[in-house]
């Protein structure tokens, strides 16, 4: 599968590095309007988990600066969407009218009934569409996920996500290209329940924004019937100083697993009073995500364990988070 990489920010380094990993793809193009990034110098790159670009091979791959080009060029199978988040749904509505299979990262766009679209274009078109909601492919979330399908009853679940407003980007930095902080961090976290559980009954959520300031931050409430509280909060805490984090509690009939960031391992404690560190694995989410839809790719079959109708949903779960937020914790019933 020859797969172009649409631009080359910090996620695109990300997936850049991830595709030379992947058995059965080959990163045949890669697009930006970026003369320095094209020459695979990515060095000026810096991202949220710290860690900064570096330089890359990009000899063998076709260098495009403009993405009708990307999508008329008949060598490419699939593109894999890095551009800023205004940008995922119309790139990706672009390259599935060439019949391109579209891998877009998260969120799959700003607005859910955008969302809603590109996931029926993608069913008329017969091409793959997948999200790329890495949370589902990162190890500790995964046997999480695992745990708790022989765990009984979910009696609560806490999920957080922080850092710092980013310096990094300005776009990120402007809701209306990224969503702002919240929208833009949580929405794994959103995803991550909703491939659990489902879409909410309702939810209900306080917080504060004032962007200015690089402050957006929300907790929220996901009501599930059946299910004990389920928290979801985080975003940013002041621009630049203040480290990355995500971190999870969930409490069941059975065990209490918890996983503090970075931790190797997934702590379980028992309702019997026994405590287990469940081994994680330790391969790259990232690489896992690719080489999951280059998978689905090559069998044609649609990304049941990421599927975009999922991620479609997490995008108006998220604009029900934010509306509530700002009618100061009303609760609003999820579609």
């Amino acid at each position: 599968m020859n797969v172009a990489l649409l631009g080359l920010g910090y996620m695109g380094a990300t997936h850049a590095k991830a595709w030379t990993s992947v058995s059965g793809a080959r990163l045949a193009a890669v697009m930006s309007s970026d003369e320095r990034k094209l020459s695979g110098d990515l060095t000026g790159i810096e991202g949220n988990l710290g860690n900064s670009g570096e330089k890359l091979d990009f000899s063998g791959a076709k260098k495009y600066r403009r993405l009708e080009d990307v999508v008329a060029d008949p060598d490419i199978d699939a593109v894999d969407i890095c551009l800023p988040t205004d940008l995922h749904a119309s790139a990706a509505a672009a390259a599935l009218r060439a019949g391109k299979h579209v891998l877009v990262e998260k969120p799959i766009a700003l607005q859910a009934d955008v969302a809603d679209a590109l996931v029926i274009q993608a069913g008329h078109s017969g091409k793959i569409l997948m999200a790329g909601q890495v949370l589902r492919f990162v190890p500790s979330y995964l046997r999480l996920r695992e745990e708790l399908s022989t765990s009984g009853a979910v009696r609560s679940a806490f999920f957080r996500r922080r850092c710092a407003a980013p310096a990094w980007s300005r776009w990120l930095a402007d809701p209306a290209k990224s969503g702002g902080g919240v929208f833009d961090l949580l929405i794994h976290d959103v995803d991550f329940c909703i491939s659990l559980w489902g879409v909410p009954q309702a939810v209900r959520a306080s917080g504060y924004e004032e962007l200015a300031a690089g402050i957006d931050w929300i907790h929220a409430e996901l009501k599930y019937p059946g299910l004990g509280p389920v928290v979801v909060t985080g975003g940013w805490h002041h621009p630049k100083s203040y480290p990355f984090s995500m971190e999870f509690t969930v409490v069941t009939a059975a065990a209490t697993f918890d996983w503090p960031f970075g931790g190797a391992l997934l702590n379980k404690y028992g309702a019997d009073g026994e405590v287990s560190h469940l081994t994680l694995s330790t391969a790259d989410p990232f690489a896992a995500e690719l080489t999951y839809f280059t998978e689905c790719v090559s069998a044609g079959h649609q990304p049941d364990f990421c599927p975009p109708a999922q991620s479609a949903a997490a995008v108006r779960v998220m604009r029900d988070m934010l509306d509530s937020r700002s009618r100061n914790g009303e609760e609003i019933t999820c579609r």
